[in-house]
């Protein structure tokens, strides 16, 4: 019995210490599930690894356009680069003893909170400096007891890991402020309008104030409670050394100023263009979190300028139904934008987010510099060949009706050479000339100019050529800066330089023509480094640029002093451009260094005022006033002449080469005129020739009843004929089969 007795006592001692060590492996558990399972490693603050940092958007200058972000708008700054006071303030306000203690402060903090949380039944903070950095950048922010011990065990840990300036620059830069606003920097820019490290002593007080209760201290919601609370962190300062009796008594007696509350993004049809291409690049998570700087194209003293410009101009022609307009500004050389205005104002009305820059628009007449440019380049013209402008339909087997085009200004205006049919933008001249290209090769064309939105050429008829076809402005620019580039067709790009939020460069542009102070004297750009595809020749580039910036070839539909000049600047090429049902009105106007595009119109497409007809009266004053802006200070460059380009006197009438007499005189009333080496003209346009006239001397179509066979003065163009001594009161059609 005694026996039994033993071994049941035996039994009994060793399920004690069995019993024992299951307590103690639950207690373990328990512990390890409730404070130590899924812990995040203070290892994380590292590098900012476990803090969004918001992408910044600048000017090509470093001025701030915009943040993207996800939650939070963050920038991150060195402590070495603050005042000193902005980090006194913030000491002297949430942890007096930051320097002192290991990352806990148990008699000033944990001793308090659990006083509050026994009597008064909440769940208080006491947390230090380090505390709040681990419980703003690891935890989750609800009160609970688990993660009160989770933020002790991690304060502790992070204390271990970095020295007491890297915590309170981790905790500067994470804190929240109020708003999406994070760190002290955003805070610094949001309240003030300035960097942390232009903070003054009040205003540095006034923000170490704000992260315990944002809300609440918001100069905006309560500018008497965020005063009051500014005026107890200089009273903390001043208990605790860090400031005089005098600097504080001082200073609490300065008002609380800061910035009208506003969130604007400054060029935001440009900032929102770029962060589409950012995203072509990057996921969008990185694109918002990982605080990339991306450097910009714009500048945005030129975009506030042509905002203005563009918003004053359009007031003015509301009368003509004129609700919108757009502006673009470019580099030609470099493909870089300087401005984009996408409508009148992005935060006015809800249509004022379109972007009409990168819409389809018809472009009018502004295609018509492509369409002689293609007919010079395959030499199939000069800029001295006739166009016969006389009223004229085309016609097409398997084309119903015909096409009978009429200039702007109702006229016809006889035989017209090319320099002056395309600086008067006449319409039946350019028909022509795109019946003599081709539709198919115009398109195939159109697309070594950048323009990608042509695409079967039996979507489109003649009409083409008077803009009939949707573009964007940005192709525009991008076809247009073959003119400016000597031919070579340079794409659009809109960032500079990205890097990352170390600093190290992730991108960076590399072009021999980058200015970055482009309101520095530009001469001519390297026209042999630029890069792109070479659309039509120096030599095509060059007479197209120079008829366009001959005021004499559109004197006579547009006036010699019209809003296509610039003062002072004689070498500026331009071309307007309106539809037919004043849907649409172009300007776009290039030196060799910049080049701007206009365009005003509706975004519902209603039709404006026919007054806008002669293309100068919506888009032209604001491309005078922007080109203008752009061009101060600027040399007149005028296009560089190739060397394979001749010039020689030509007949005003009928461009043949003015040729000297034996007695000196000359052949005809003359002018000059450039040519392609080979193009110059080897033929008379202008013969006597007997023809078909009808009874009131007017030349007979074919199959006219009751004509007369008379000699006249006949000059020709390549699809037709007309008589320079015949009556041409009310002429009739001529009919060109195609």
């Amino acid at each position: 019995m005694k026996k039994i007795i033993q071994n049941i006592l035996f039994f009994l001692k060793k399920r004690k210490k069995i019993f024992f060590l299951i307590f103690l492996l639950t207690f373990f558990l328990i512990i390890y599930f409730f404070v130590f399972y899924n812990l995040p490693s203070p290892k994380k603050l590292k590098n900012y690894q476990a803090i969004p940092i918001s992408t910044q958007i600048l000017d090509r200058n470093g001025k701030l356009l915009y943040h993207l972000y996800q939650n939070q708008k963050r920038s991150i700054i060195k402590i070495k680069d603050l005042p000193k006071y902005v980090l006194q303030a913030t000491i002297a306000i949430e942890d007096k003893n930051f320097y002192h203690h290991q990352g806990v402060s148990l008699i000033g903090g944990i001793l308090r909170a659990i006083k509050e949380t026994i009597f008064r039944q909440q769940l208080q903070g006491g947390s230090t400096i380090t505390q709040q950095l681990i419980k703003s950048a690891l935890l989750s922010p609800e009160r609970t007891i688990q993660r009160k011990i989770r933020e002790i065990v991690l304060a502790l840990w992070a204390e271990k890991i970095f020295s007491k300036d890297e915590i309170l620059e981790l905790y500067l830069n994470q804190i929240p402020y109020g708003g999406a606003s994070y760190g002290i920097e955003e805070a610094a820019l949001k309240y003030f309008n300035k960097h942390a490290k232009n903070l003054t002593l009040e205003e540095a007080a006034f923000l170490a104030g704000l992260p315990q209760a944002p809300t609440l201290y918001s100069p905006y919601n309560n500018p008497g409670l965020a005063l009051k609370r500014r005026n107890e962190v200089l009273k903390a300062m001043h208990q605790q050394k860090y400031i005089d009796k005098k600097t504080y008594e001082k200073t609490i007696k300065k008002p609380l100023v800061v910035k009208p509350f506003a969130e604007k993004i400054k060029a935001p049809h440009f900032v929102f263009y770029v962060k589409s291409l950012l995203e072509e690049k990057y996921q969008i998570k990185d694109i918002e979190t990982s605080g990339f700087k991306v450097y910009t194209t714009l500048d945005l003293e030129i975009q506030e300028e042509a905002e203005k410009i563009l918003k004053e101009e359009v007031e003015k022609v509301k009368n003509l139904n004129v609700g919108n307009g757009a502006v673009l500004v470019t580099r030609p050389p470099t493909g870089e934008i300087l401005a984009m205005v996408g409508s009148i104002d992005y935060f006015a009305t809800s249509s004022g987010t379109f972007n009409v820059t990168t819409a389809l628009r018809q472009p009018g007449s502004a295609i018509k510099p492509l369409n002689y440019a293609i007919g010079i380049e395959r030499k199939l013209v000069t800029p001295a060949t006739v166009f016969i402008d006389v009223p004229t339909c085309f016609t097409a087997s398997g084309q119903p009706k015909a096409y009978c085009p009429v200039n702007y200004d109702g006229q016809f205006h006889g035989p017209v050479q090319l320099r002056f049919a395309l600086g008067n933008s006449y319409n039946i001249p350019a028909v022509k000339m795109l019946a003599l290209n081709g539709l198919e090769n115009f398109i195939a064309s159109s697309s070594a100019f950048g323009i990608r939105t042509f695409k079967d050429p039996k979507n489109y008829g003649l009409s083409l050529t008077l803009g009939g076809g949707e573009v964007k402005m940005t192709e525009m620019t991008q076809a247009f800066s073959a003119f400016a580039n000597r031919g070579k067709v340079k794409k659009l790009t809109s960032i500079l330089k990205i890097e990352d939020k170390f600093g190290k460069k992730i991108f960076e542009l590399k072009d021999p023509n980058f200015k970055k102070d482009i309101k520095k004297p530009l001469g001519y750009p390297n026209f042999f480094a630029i890069k792109g595809n070479q659309a039509i020749s120096p030599e095509t580039a060059f007479l197209i640029s120079h008829i366009l910036l001959d005021n004499n070839a559109r004197s006579a539909a547009f006036g010699s002093s019209s809003y296509l000049v610039i003062k002072s600047h004689n070498a500026v090429s331009v071309k307007t451009g309106t539809t037919d049902d004043k849907r649409d009105n172009w300007t776009i106007g290039f030196t060799p260094n910049f080049l701007v595009a206009v365009w005003v119109g509706n975004n519902d497409n209603s039709p404006m005022h026919p007054w806008l007809t002669s293309g100068v009266t919506g888009a032209a004053p604001i491309w005078n006033r922007v080109m203008s802006f752009v061009l101060k200070n600027q040399p007149d460059l005028w296009p560089k002449k190739p060397q394979n380009i001749t010039d020689h006197r030509v007949c005003w009438d009928s461009g043949d080469l003015m040729i000297k007499k034996d007695d000196g005189s000359e052949s005809c009333q003359s002018r000059f005129e450039y040519f392609i080496k080979g193009t110059e003209p080897k033929a008379s346009n202008i013969i006597k020739q007997i023809v078909p006239v009808t009874k009131d001397d007017k030349l007979a179509p074919p199959n006219w009843p009751e004509i007369e066979m008379k000699e006249k003065t006949i000059i020709k163009d390549m699809f037709g004929i007309y008589c320079l001594d015949c009556n041409h009161d009310k002429e009739i059609p001529q009919i060109i089969k195609l």
